[in-house]
């Protein structure tokens, strides 16, 4: 069955914010529009790229409100497309995974994470699908602003590659296989 699917890649906007921890979420939309050849234009409260899988529109955004307010621009998008929650992915940075370690989850609360808490607000609902991606958790009692602000050492990065490229590869069967396949798939590796 084809249908729309919304991909949300959390993060910051701005230079600063380029390569850093909390940003994974744009990193990962960024890497897949550029394998499909897309770009990203200006929309309301998010960038968004759009292309086609398999018979499914992919609708990639990147929310322009920062962190905080992300469930304004998830709002919005599902709702200008028509898109059903079940249908929506957020792809998100965790501290509490191993760094380069990818979760799919159905549903859930957004934990300490501010991004998916105000979307959980805004949408008045835990029943969204989630890509967690592992950032790790190196940082003294008091410093999570900074760590996950901070950007990716080079051995971090190495680290990060391969995790990219799975993230992109678990959206796409997300979109083409469903969630409970996509998570029996690549949950356990």
């Amino acid at each position: 069955m084809n249908g729309n699917f919304l991909i949300v890649g959390l993060g910051n906007i701005g230079r600063e914010y380029d390569l850093t921890r909390h940003n994974v979420g744009f990193e990962v939309v960024d890497y897949m529009a550029q394998l499909q050849e897309i770009t990203f234009a200006a929309d309301r409260y998010a960038h968004i790229a759009t292309f086609k899988l398999k018979g499914n529109t992919v609708i990639l955004a990147k929310p322009t409100t920062y962190m905080n307010l992300s469930g304004k621009a998830v709002r919005y998008q599902l709702e200008k497309h028509g898109i059903e929650q079940k249908n929506l992915l957020v792809i998100a940075d965790d501290k509490d995974l191993p760094l380069g370690t990818l979760r799919l989850k159905p549903k859930g609360t957004g934990g300490t994470h501010n991004g998916i808490n105000h979307i959980v607000e805004t949408l008045n609902s835990v029943d969204f699908p989630r890509l967690k991606v592992g950032i790790g958790n190196d940082f003294a009692k008091g410093f999570q602003v900074q760590f996950v602000l901070s950007k990716f050492t080079i051995e971090e990065i190495k680290i990060m590659q391969p995790c990219l490229k799975q993230a992109v590869e678990m959206v796409q069967s997300f979109v083409t296989q469903g969630i409970d396949r996509t998570m029996n798939l690549y949950n356990k590796k």
